[in-house]
Parts: structure tokens; C-alpha cells; sequence
């Protein structure tokens, strides 16, 4: 099993990283434009293998993709973060730009991959790449939605009291601020509604700081988050390797599923060893599929910004 993720950077790191902990996979292949920056994280990673207890080899690389060949499985975390005075054109024309060719350099190496996109904007990344290369859709992941959802099930567990592991929930939609939906009416601590236990107006605070959790570690840390990233993109990677067949939502295209055609967004889904092996439509009241509709348009306006 041979993974490798693109940008060698705090979330890329921290996936290989956790990826190499889980020691599922044979080799992890750290590859970065920045010369000898991905050689100096794998080096320094493997030295904690024998602290760590992992047999994972990790790879740096600069730029070179022919040492990333037949791989199982790609993370793309390359791109840059949106700066003061960049309009969010510049923003999707050059992160585009980065990720069609990061993808394409991929493929020509290892045409059977299955491709993680992790990039922002996610859900356009996702489309992109959907667009633009041959890949079936099954083998094009948009990780979002297990981040977020991680996020959500803090938050519960926070105003509960309560153990994260007595806590269940998910989050559906577009990986942005407005556009991300937590589904507070499913959610469930050891299988009761967790409404049983927090009044609306608490859940509502839950939802709002859920859908605010990246800008919140932003303005805190002054950057985005890195750990609770890495280690959403390994449980994906490792449900992958691993054929687990776990449901995680992440960011898929949809034709017809929740009346949605054309899109890439955050849905729940079956992943085991041949990518996406099943979308799971789960009923929504009105509401939510109000919110997903409007989650859609939103996504939509940014996907016509792409120059394809």
C-alpha cells in the first residue's frame, strides 16, 4: 500500500504523519516544490518511527512524481491560503492551476489511483478534478466533511459533558462557513437524541460553532489548522487501504442524489478499497433540504469562477 500527499506542509505533515502511526500502509511518499522541505519532514518523522512504532517507510521528494508511481492512493494538500487584498478569483485561479496539474502529474504515474482533495476550495478542487481528468468519479474524494463533522461531534460532546466517544453526528454541505449544515436532529449521544439532553437554543450555539470551527483556530492560531485535518484525511486513506467500509460524508459528485446534478458536495458515503463504493441518500426534512439547495448554490457560484 503506497500513499502519497502532495504539499509537504503542517496538514500534509500532519497526514503523513498519522497515516505512518496507523501503520497500515508500506510507504508514504511526502512530495513539495520547496527543494529539500519534504525530505527534511520525512526525515524528521522517521525519526520518531522507533519512539512511534511504526514500519511505515516516509519519502521526501522535490517535485519529482515519477517516484510517486503506482500509487494506491493521492492526497493533494497543495495551494495557497487566501491573503489580504486577493480577491476570491485570484484565489480560485491560482489554486485551480495548482491542483489540475498536481493531479495530472499524478495520474500519468498512477492512473489507478484514488485522489483525496483537500485543497480550498475544497468542493471546487473536487469538481475540478472531476473535470478535467479521466479518473471515474468513484476514485475522487473531497475531504471536508469528516473534518467538519469531527468538529461538530467536539462541540456536542463540550455542551454535553460527556465522553466524545458516547457522541454521534454528521455534517452534510459545502466545507465553507455558511455553507456546511450539521444535522443537530440526528445526533445522538449512545443512541438517544442528543435533544434529549441540550435544550434548542444550546444546540443551536453547537451548530454555529461548528460552522465556524476553522475561522475560529485561524484567529487563534493566526494559520489554519493542521492537526484535526491530517488526521480526518488518514482516517479516510486508512478506510480506503483498509477496505473498512465506513461512512464518512466528503465531498462527492452527485448525479441526481439529493436532487443535485453537476456538483461536488458534502454527502455521506461508503469508503472501502475501491474509493466511493456507495453514496447513502439519508432522508432530510425540509429544512435540511432547504439548507442543502442553498449549501449547492453557493458551491455552484464559486465552480463558475473555474476557467475549463
Amino acid at each position: 500500500m503506497k500513499v502519497t500527499v502532495v504539499g509537504a506542509g503542517a496538514v500534509g505533515a500532519s497526514c503523513a504523519e498519522y497515516i505512518a502511526i496507523k501503520n497500515f500502509a508500506s510507504e508514504v511518499v511526502l512530495l513539495d516544490i520547496k527543494e529539500g522541505y519534504a525530505e527534511g519532514k520525512a526525515m524528521d518523522l522517521m525519526q520518531t518511527a522507533s519512539l512511534n512504532g511504526f514500519d511505515t517507510k516516509i519519502t521526501g521528494i522535490t517535485n519529482d512524481y515519477s517516484k510517486t508511481v503506482n500509487s494506491d492512493i493521492c492526497v493533494i494538500t497543495s495551494g495557497i491560503p487566501r491573503k489580504p487584498g486577493m480577491t476570491r478569483e485570484e484565489l480560485i485561479g491560482i489554486n485551480a492551476g495548482i491542483v489540475k496539474t498536481v493531479s495530472s502529474s499524478l495520474i500519468k504515474h498512477s492512473p489507478n489511483t484514488i485522489i483525496i482533495v483537500v485543497s480550498n476550495p475544497m468542493d471546487t478542487m473536487a469538481y475540478l478534478v472531476h473535470k478535467t481528468t479521466s479518473l471515474p468519479k468513484s476514485k475522487i474524494i473531497g475531504m471536508g466533511g469528516a473534518l467538519d463533522s469531527a468538529r461538530f461531534k467536539y462541540r456536542l460532546a463540550e455542551a454535553l459533558g460527556g465522553p466524545i466517544s458516547d457522541v454521534d453526528g454528521m455534517v452534510l454541505g459545502g466545507h465553507s462557513d455558511t455553507g456546511m449544515i450539521p444535522l443537530t436532529r440526528m445526533a445522538t449521544r449512545n443512541g438517544v437524541p442528543v435533544s434529549e439532553f441540550l435544550s434548542a437554543d444550546r444546540l443551536n450555539t453547537v451548530k454555529e460553532d461548528t460552522k465556524v470551527g476553522g475561522a475560529t483556530l485561524t484567529k487563534l492560531l493566526g494559520t489554519s489548522a493542521w492537526y484535526a485535518p491530517g488526521a480526518a484525511v488518514s482516517s479516510l486513506v486508512q478506510a480506503i487501504a483498509c477496505d473498512q467500509k465506513k461512512m464518512f460524508p466528503c465531498s462527492v459528485m452527485l448525479d441526481g442524489e439529493y436532487g443535485l446534478n453537476d456538483i461536488c458536495l458534502g454527502v455521506p458515503v461508503i469508503l472501502g478499497k475501491n474509493g466511493i463504493e456507495k453514496i447513502v441518500n439519508i432522508e432530510l426534512n425540509k429544512a435540511e433540504m432547504d439548507n442543502m439547495k442553498t449549501s449547492a448554490e453557493a458551491v455552484k457560484a464559486v465552480n463558475d469562477l473555474l476557467e475549463l
